[in-house]
């Protein structure tokens, strides 16, 4: 019976269809049960936490309601406090991507997560127990912060301990988690209190914490700060100990050995196409992702529900449902990754996406015109599409493509930067989309979130390279070329 293992570098032997093979000629097809086991295991703990970052996001879509209910006795706010507290989450995410791009290369992947769970914790205790605005925007603002430093760390340490066959299946574990994270504060809020639902929330990061006890460092990261010892132990850990593996871990020390010899002569390492390319292709597809709408839904969901569809169906249950849809695609995303090339996934995504966003414009617009038309079923289905097609591809891959694209030596700020760009495109238009529905309306709301989509597909089709089953090594060089 032919041997299974899972690959971190390939082997100096490849077959013309990526397939890695042995020196003896036998080829081994993926991924043995225990080392998939313990690769989940590794990802486990940072995907608990981006379930909170999920709960972050969807969280004010059911805090804002029930404080702009007329006498509801906790605290009262108006439209303008109603934005600040909406946006909140999203102006320090910024600045949480720096550091966290930081403290990854300083501190390593693992403990980058370890150091948010305290964090995470308080941010919503202090929510739980507020008693006015500031004690929920300081929350707010902690638990963004926090995610914004974890985004530019969970796909980089997730696509470092997995197997090339099965990292594109872990990485979209990353856009399930935030979809989980959506639906469970979504369905607690509508059932209980805000402050209930926040105290569920801070369970999270002590269940995370616990189960980073058990997992390994990232090889890599060990491997670049010389500490090969551990590099090995943490390598065959999370790949085993066979002969194909120890060959492997001594390709990797070889390259971060010449790499690291070679930082120390050259001054213009971010010159390098290998770094300025990558880092072009995911700024412009990670902010393309954010300004096609779906994080502004996510928001105000609650709101933008009450304004298109109406009252011929319940806000909170269409919510639900386009919560549910998010999540069952966020799922299949996670298979649609490990079978479909990234390239044709992101298209399909993107036309996928585009499609239903200028039929809401159009029939927002029709409906405006001629209030006969109106039909709360329609702009419902529109949505639904758009979130199945936003899910599969426009939301997954550029995260994910973090892990993918950027070299190792540049991984860290490469994916702080474009965390950075993502967070500040997310906060505009958090920020924004309350005055863009009061000003343009729907119509030129959806019809704006159309056309970026439109663009951000465009683009991908252009300049996205094919990564799917090829190995962290190969990808970076075919950015020198």
């Amino acid at each position: 019976m032919k041997e299974l293992r899972l690959s971190f570098f390939p082997s100096e032997l490849r077959s013309k269809d990526n397939k890695i093979e042995s020196q003896d000629g036998n080829v081994n097809f993926g991924l043995n049960r225990t080392l998939l086991l313990k690769q989940t295991l590794v990802a486990l703990g940072p995907l608990l936490l981006t379930i909170c970052s999920g709960m972050t996001f969807g969280y004010s879509a059911i805090l804002l309601p029930q404080l702009q209910t007329l006498n509801n006795g906790t605290i009262s706010i108006d439209k303008e406090e109603a934005s600040w507290i909406a946006s909140m989450a999203a102006l320090p995410m910024a600045l949480g991507s720096a550091f966290g791009g930081f403290f990854s290369a300083k501190l390593g992947r693992k403990r980058t997560h370890t150091l948010a769970c305290l964090p995470t914790f308080l941010s919503w205790i202090l929510i739980y127990l507020a008693t006015d605005t500031k004690m929920i925007l300081t929350g707010r603002f902690i638990s963004g912060f926090v995610t914004g430093m974890l985004a530019s760390v969970t796909g980089v340490y997730i696509g470092e301990t997995s197997d090339p066959a099965n990292r594109g299946f872990l990485l979209a574990g990353i856009s399930f988690s935030v979809s989980l994270g959506l639906f469970l504060s979504h369905l607690l809020g509508t059932f209980l209190s805000w402050q209930n639902t926040a105290l569920i929330c801070s369970i999270l990061p002590f269940l995370s914490q616990i189960s980073m006890l058990f997992t390994p460092e990232s090889p890599s990261w060990l491997a670049d700060k010389g500490k090969i010892k551990e590099a090995e132990r943490s390598f065959y850990w999370c790949r085993g100990n066979n002969e194909e593996a120890k060959k492997e871990i001594q390709i990797m020390l070889q390259r971060q050995n010449k790499q690291s010899q070679e930082e120390n002569v050259k001054l213009d390492n971010f010159l390098e196409p290998e770094f300025w390319k990558p880092l072009g292709i995911i700024s412009v597809y990670i902010v393309a992702n954010q300004w096609a709408g779906i994080n502004a839904i996510t928001f105000y969901s609650v709101n933008i529900m009450r304004d298109t569809i109406g009252d011929e169906v319940n806000e909170y249950l269409a919510t639900l449902i386009i919560d549910i849809m998010r999540l069952f695609m966020s799922t299949i995303a996670c298979v649609l990754l490990k079978t479909l090339k990234r390239r044709s996934l992101a298209l399909i995504s993107g036309f996928g996406t585009i499609i239903p966003l200028f039929t809401l414009s159009l029939y927002t617009y029709l409906v405006k015109t001629h209030p006969g038309l109106s039909s709360g079923y329609i702009p419902l289905l529109c949505l639904i599409c758009y979130i199945i097609f936003i899910s599969i591809g426009f939301v997954p891959l550029p995260w994910a493509m973090m892990g993918e694209l950027f070299p190792l030596r540049h991984r860290s700020i490469g994916s702080g930067i474009s965390s950075v760009l993502a967070f500040l495109a997310f906060f505009s238009v958090v920020k924004c989309v309350p005055d863009m529905f009061q000003n343009y309306g729907p119509h030129g709301t959806f019809f704006t979130f159309g056309i970026v989509a439109f663009v951000g597909t465009s683009f991908v089709y252009l300049f996205l390279p094919e990564t799917k089953g090829r190995p962290l090594h190969e990808i970076e060089d075919s950015f020198k070329k």
